[in-house]
């Protein structure tokens, strides 16, 4: 799609990855940005720069996907829409209906009013979830559904419902496995990218970093800001439809991710390990080669550099860093 002076709605485009698509979004020649959101999770600090350029918004009325109405009234006029809006890992642990509600019903209502409004183009956000435990060093998109959660089961069912919306009404577009993203702005509330967080509060404390098991669950780490890039390609592509995986298919243990940490921080603390607690995945690397033949997606940010740069937000940005520790603990 030429994005050329078009206008993109962004579903969830305060949160982490979204704030990221958002400004990826402002540097191409877009005519506007409108974000949708209902700051359930992200925050008005995340849009602080995108929201200097008079070319972005936050839908004044509202931005909760499931009322129909007003995000039906928000895509009027849009060329494109990129969804974000979902609960996250182990919030649909606790609250399966709550999933069931926001993440498959608020996804079927975006997908209608897509078809509704005539959208040229939706980048739907699914994740690696989708796959569980990998069955295979590197996945690629056609390894098995191997998911037992209820977030996994969730972008599952948002995919085939995608999947036939795409063959009933035309509705073009992909949808994006993101692997574990990472970076400035996360919170403490991502199942596998929270302990970068806890690790650091704990080196602030003189306490030894710890990590749960014997440190070899590995994981494909990618840093937001290729992510939100990513969106921008998959919007821009002319395939019809297909999902992707967005990583870098570079396995790193939690032991590794560990070290990397002590050696930018400079520590010399020693890796104290514990008994492992609720674990949902323990080993899963995506294969990133179709992402980048079909949407001309390719990383740029290696792990050791992505750390150094979500170090340094988080030594400029303690308050809101306090903020977000503290939503954790309620």
């Amino acid at each position: 799609m030429d994005i050329r002076s078009a206008r993109i709605l962004v579903i969830g485009g305060a949160g982490l990855i979204g704030s990221h698509v958002v400004e990826a979004l402002l540097r191409e020649d877009v005519r506007e940005v409108i974000v949708y959101d209902n700051f359930c999770r992200g925050t008005h600090e995340n849009l602080e720069a995108a929201l200097k350029d008079p070319r972005c918004r936050i839908y004044e009325i509202g931005g909760d996907i499931l009322q129909t109405d007003i995000l039906d009234s928000a895509m009027k006029g849009a060329d494109g829409v990129v969804h974000l809006a979902a609960l996250w890992l182990l919030q649909c642990h606790e609250y399966p209906r709550a999933a069931f509600d926001v993440n498959i019903r608020g996804t079927f209502n975006v997908l209608e009013a897509c078809v509704a409004n005539r959208i040229k183009r939706l980048v739907y956000s699914s994740s690696a979830s989708v796959y569980g435990d990998a069955l295979t060093d590197t996945m690629t998109e056609d390894h098995p559904y191997n998911n037992w959660t209820f977030y996994g089961a969730t972008k599952i069912a948002g995919e085939h419902m995608f999947k036939a919306y795409h063959r009933r009404y035309g509705l073009k577009g992909v949808g994006l496995r993101y692997m574990n993203v990472y970076g400035a702005r996360q919170d403490y509330r991502g199942t596998y990218i929270a302990v970068m967080m806890k690790i650091l509060d704990n080196l602030d404390k003189g306490l030894p970093p710890v990590v749960y098991g014997d440190g070899n669950q590995a994981y494909d780490f990618i840093y937001v800001s290729d992510v939100g890039r990513a969106n921008v390609c998959a919007l821009k592509s002319d395939i019809p439809f297909g999902f992707y995986n967005i990583g870098r298919g570079v396995r790193t243990s939690i032991k590794e991710l560990t070290e990397i940490i002590l050696k930018i921080t400079g520590s010399r603390l020693p890796i104290q390990y514990e008994s492992a607690g609720l674990t949902f995945v323990t080993n899963r690397v995506g294969d990133p080669k179709a992402a980048q033949r079909d949407l001309g997606f390719t990383w740029t940010i290696d792990l050791e550099e992505g750390m150094r740069r979500l170090i340094e937000w988080r030594k400029n940005n303690m308050v809101a860093v306090e903020t977000r520790r503290n939503l954790t603990q309620r």
